[in-house]
């Protein structure tokens, strides 16, 4: 805390290519973007902290509290780059991770190669035991079996184990007395079970959730536990918390238990950031576009809440098509990710066409005009080549481009192949990426039945408001928002989020019988959970509770998220879930059938602090003429030539101030690309509003 008692919070967000650090004190900002350090992530976050304390004039031991979303855990997913892993299941559920659920994501392809497993068939045990889908025992374990099992998988050398037994979710005493047998022998050994793991039925997504969770732990272990030395020696020792896939926040203890909580940690970070904006303009359809150095995602946010899921896939093989990935079941802010960040490289296909991504040049070596030894041509390399970006003043300027790098990259690698000049090869870049992210946001919006003409973009990430206003023109999206700070919109939206925590639990019921008690206890079984998990970072402070009971009509394959009052329940109030099941029910298909009984599949209770909502902002319209610093050749891709554009300074604007594109509006960690059918105005909150010509 400074002198004058403002609070110091810190907001990082390590990515593929950058590590981004966003600092508030009180109402101030200060951000910084660093290359992120592959091998020992936590010295970039140490860096960056010490430059943004520098900026602010304050020391590191002033800084109160520590918000942290990492990309670690999914990328040692992707790359199978995590810890030697067993798993202990049931007799005959041996190969349940390896045969999937039998559906094929390319119906009608003869050579489809589906992932492989998590865990090898040679690292996958059984034991002879048995509950049944009531929770009965059917056949105890037997003492003897598990303890030899137990030696074999020590003596084996194995760093991390998941245990997966059949209807677990209802009964985990087998798998709780295989862990503590386990932890007997070798109290060091990383167990995980997934009755704590993903209570929930199916097997083939608690199983493989599991084993994601045991092969990640000791990895993110040895992470976290280095981060917290690292900045207690650089001179802090405030709390660090973790912004988890849900967009609550835990405490390290608890990642470290739940690494796979952590997946898809950052890009809920930047969800929470736009849901706040869309809350401040009291906007209630939006779609946040986060694009930084190695991907793009987009999330559908209406009311001012991001859209959610309790399940997704990470690691998707086929052009990131559903069904290829790995399922995890998890309570996870729900949003399509491309392939295609500042970093991903480009390349020609055998039918001679511009490919961009998923391969990514990350930092290191990075984009070939980084300098840094990358000689691939990326999208950076072509928003270099289009004008988009000034090698001159990257990154504020403490980093130049290589123009000479970036146009010898574009030519070896695509124009010289395809028979095109340097500047066409980068045009084909830019509406390649732009033209994989509109797609994808259409069928994310279709899926969801919702036309993104009548949605609000809100564009964060270093690289998304250079691509942004393209994209609005794909779309057809009258309205972009690009907020201060977006270059680490992320880290911004970790200081945004609550403190929270959702737990999920299947408990199978059905409404022709019933049972207030059993439904009491489950809510009050996630209750306590849910909270206690919350508390570590709120202490003792107020939690808003949500619950959700998944309900579906007996014979169908999958339910209807219903909110439901957390209370104690009686007997008479079935009629009353049936009429919130038909409610959730005829929103979703139009109509409810008649004469079909309702079950109860399972459940999930979040657990949030309450944080204060944002200040309102009232929509500023044009009144001057931004101060324009210079000019600059920039390339339109609806118009298909170089313009000469404005080139603005952010910093320099005042409220109300415009500029008609093209444009360019500079700033520390990214630029605004005005394209010719828009027109730019600054808000009276800082943010950037870009809007059609006609509707301005």
């Amino acid at each position: 805390m400074t002198t004058d008692g403002q609070q110091v919070r810190v907001g990082v967000d390590i990515g593929g290519t950058f590590t981004d650090i966003a600092m508030e004190i009180g109402a101030q900002l200060h951000s910084t973007k660093v290359l992120t350090d592959y091998a020992f992530p936590e010295n970039a976050i140490v860096k960056g902290i010490g430059q943004v304390c520098e900026a602010a004039g304050i020391p590191l031991s002033q800084i109160d509290l520590i918000i942290h979303g990492t990309t670690l855990a999914t990328n040692a997913l992707i790359e199978r780059r995590g810890a030697r892993t067993a798993l202990i299941t049931t007799k005959g559920f041996r190969d349940v991770i390896e045969m999937r659920t039998e559906s094929r994501f390319e119906q009608y392809d003869l050579n489809i190669v589906l992932p492989a497993p998590l865990v090898p068939r040679d690292s996958r045990f059984v034991l002879d035991e048995r509950i049944g889908p009531d929770g009965t025992v059917l056949k105890p374990l037997d003492d003897a079996e598990v303890d030899a099992l137990c030696d074999r998988i020590i003596a084996a050398g194995y760093e991390s184990v998941a245990i997966g037994l059949i209807h677990s979710y209802l009964n985990a005493g087998h798998e709780r007395r295989v862990r503590d047998a386990l932890l007997r022998k070798a109290p060091d050994l990383a167990v995980s079970i997934s009755a704590e793991v993903s209570p929930q039925m199916r097997e083939f997504q608690r199983f493989n959730t599991v084993c994601a969770n045991a092969f990640v732990k000791p990895l993110m272990a040895s992470y976290l536990n280095r981060l917290v030395g690292r900045l207690k020696e650089a001179g802090t020792d405030c709390p660090v918390f973790m912004i988890h896939s849900g967009g609550g926040i835990i405490s390290v203890e608890s990642a470290i238990e739940f690494p796979v909580r952590l997946l898809e940690s950052g890009p809920a970070g930047g969800a929470i950031f736009a849901a706040d904006v869309a809350t401040s303009y009291g906007i209630d359809q939006v779609v946040s576009y986060d694009m930084g150095g190695t991907t793009a995602k987009i999330c559908l946010i209406e009311g001012q809440v991001p859209k959610t899921s309790k399940t997704f896939e990470v690691a998707r093989t086929w052009r990131f098509k559903k069904g290829s990935g790995m399922p995890i079941s998890i309570p996870v802010i729900e949003m399509v990710e491309i392939g295609a960040g500042g970093g991903s490289i480009a390349t020609v296909d055998n039918m001679r066409q511009i490919r961009v991504g998923p391969h990514s040049a990350g930092s290191e070596p990075g984009p070939a005009c980084y300098g840094r030894g990358g000689d691939k041509p990326t999208v950076t390399d072509a928003d270099l080549v289009l004008g988009r970006l000034d090698p001159d003043a990257f990154a504020g300027g403490k980093m130049k481009l290589d123009a000479a790098a970036s146009a010898k990259a574009l030519d070896g690698e695509l124009a010289q192949r395809l028979g095109i000049d340097n500047a066409t090869a980068a045009y084909g870049i830019g509406e390649m990426v732009d033209e994989n992210m509109s797609n994808a946001a259409r069928m994310h919006a279709v899926e969801n039945g919702k036309e993104l003409g009548d949605f609000t973009m809100i564009a964060f990430g270093g690289a998304a408001p250079l691509h942004a206003s393209r994209l609005c023109e794909k779309l057809a999206i009258d309205t972009l928002l690009i907020p201060p700070g977006a270059g680490v919109g992320s880290a911004i939206g970790f200081l945004r989020a609550p403190f929270g925590f959702e737990s999920v639990r299947s408990a199978y019921s059905r409404l022709s019988a019933f049972d207030a008690d059993a439904i009491n206890a489950v809510i009050r079984d996630l209750s306590d959970e849910a909270t206690t998990f919350a508390r570590r970072g709120t202490g003792g402070g107020e939690l808003d509770l949500e619950c959700t009971a998944y309900m579906r009509y007996v014979g169908q394959g999958w339910e209807v998220p219903v909110p439901i009052e957390v209370r104690a329940y009686a007997a008479e109030d079935g009629a009353g879930f049936r009429a919130l099941f038909d409610e959730c029910y005829e929103r979703f298909f139009g109509r409810v059938i008649d004469g079909l009984d309702v079950e109860i599949v399972s459940w999930s209770l979040r657990a949030t602090s309450q944080v204060p909502p944002p200040k309102r902002v009232t929509r500023t319209s044009r009144a001057q003429p931004a101060p324009v610093a210079g000019k600059r050749r920039l390339f339109d891709a609806h118009q298909g030539r170089f313009n000469e554009a404005s080139v603005v300074e952010r910093m320099a604007m005042k409220p109300g101030d415009w500029v008609a594109g093209p444009a360019v509006i500079t700033e520390r960690e990214t630029s605004t690309i005005v394209t010719a059918s828009r027109d730019a105005i600054l808000q009276a909150d800082g943010c950037l509003l870009l809007a059609a010509k006609a509707a301005v």
